[in-house]
């Protein structure tokens, strides 16, 4: 299928926060609940639709052990969009994003969108922000944490689904935005954006979302 544009995302975080099974669910509308760890770098791909647009995700789900962090930082140099998962459950993941965030920007280039997520919130009272349950890092820590480093923020569940179509979209509406208003060249593949064969397409449509088949090695 032909596409406007290709978006290159890469999702980081520490280990175990849910990063492979948000991608599973964004790309295969399923969750595995039991899984190995990411060895290196696993792939995952799906259409999108924004303003008329086709757009085609090209998502590089990395493992967080600290032994693959050289093999991982390589796949941060032509990314458009990072998703900085911690899980809301163990706060030495929320702890340690501050990290994660300067890795990203020293071996990005400083130009990438970034969408923070509060992932397992089925675990801590729901993706609202509401206390109880497991939670150990509320709402408004990572808001707070967003607004002061510039990110987009939302608490999601790879296990029901809640806000994960969200969180993938919104980067992609974040990075489309700032190809319209001309901070993007999209003529450097370095940007992590490919345009396609359908480029032309780009109008003030309503925005969407359709599927096209994706799925990685596992989750």
């Amino acid at each position: 299928m032909s596409y406007s544009f290709l978006f290159k995302y890469i999702i980081i975080g520490d280990t175990g926060v849910g990063k492979s099974c948000l991608l599973l669910q964004f790309t295969d509308k399923r969750f595995q609940p039991v899984h190995d760890l990411t060895i290196g770098v696993e792939f995952g791909a799906r259409m999108i639709t924004i303003d008329n647009s086709q757009i085609k995700l090209q998502i590089w789900d990395t493992a967080g052990q600290e032994s693959f962090r050289s093999i991982t930082r390589s796949y941060y140099r032509g990314a458009a969009g990072a998703l900085l998962v911690y899980d809301i459950t163990r706060r030495e993941t929320f702890q340690h994003l501050g990290r994660w965030l300067e890795e990203a920007r020293q071996n990005s280039g400083g130009d990438m969108s970034i969408m923070l997520i509060g992932n397992k919130a089925d675990l801590g009272g729901g993706a609202g922000g509401a206390s109880g349950g497991r939670r150990c890092v509320t709402h408004e820590e990572g808001a707070g944490f967003a607004r002061e480093n510039g990110l987009i923020f939302l608490e999601t569940s790879a296990k029901t689904s809640e806000n994960v179509e969200e969180a993938f979209i919104k980067t992609a509406e974040r990075i489309y935005e700032n190809i319209l208003s001309g901070k993007y060249d999209v003529t450097n593949e370095n940007m992590g954006i490919k345009v396609g064969m359908a480029a032309g397409g780009a109008g003030g449509g309503a925005k969407g979302q359709g599927k096209e088949g994706g799925g990685k090695g596992c989750c």
